[in-house]
């Protein structure tokens, strides 16, 4: 299955699931839950007061090579529009892209997350947790500080 079919079928609509394609296509659905969609508004929010030029997504699909992945929460530059557009899934991770975390993610999963979201193209990734606080981590693993200034880690 391609990314296009997903967003083209009319019964994966409206599902309570991210929805995410596996390397040989199949469709994956993780539940979320309410507080996950506040840690998004939060974020997003947040993202907005720090960064005035370029675009915040949530659910930002992502194609690599182990699938499509879909970020939580994405910041896209003005060159990362121009460059790519409205391309379906995005052929690049985003400069900043956020996982908030759920009980469904395992620790091995977040890893690999992160080395997708950096391996294809991100600058930052952040790992948010249920409560609120910030992990960033960049090509060179975990980091003590953000790249984008006033960030509060916890």
């Amino acid at each position: 299955m391609e990314w296009i079919d997903v967003i083209n079928d009319p019964s994966l609509r409206n599902l309570p699931y991210t929805i995410e394609l596996d390397e040989p296509g199949r469709i994956v659905m993780s539940p979320e839950s309410n507080q996950h969609g506040i840690q998004q508004g939060k974020l997003v929010r947040l993202l907005a007061q720090m960064l005035h030029e370029g675009e915040i997504a949530t659910e930002c699909s992502i194609a690599t090579h182990l699938g499509v992945k879909v970020a939580d929460v994405v910041w896209l530059s003005g060159q990362f529009l121009k460059r790519y557009g409205e391309q379906m899934p995005c052929p690049q991770a985003p400069e900043l892209c956020v996982e908030i975390l759920s009980p469904a993610h395992t620790h091995k999963e977040i890893e690999e997350i992160n080395r997708l979201y950096l391996g294809y193209g991100a600058q930052e990734v952040w790992v948010v947790s249920s409560e609120g606080a910030i992990t960033t981590y960049g090509a060179e693993g975990k980091r003590e500080q953000s790249l984008i200034p006033g960030v509060v880690l916890h």
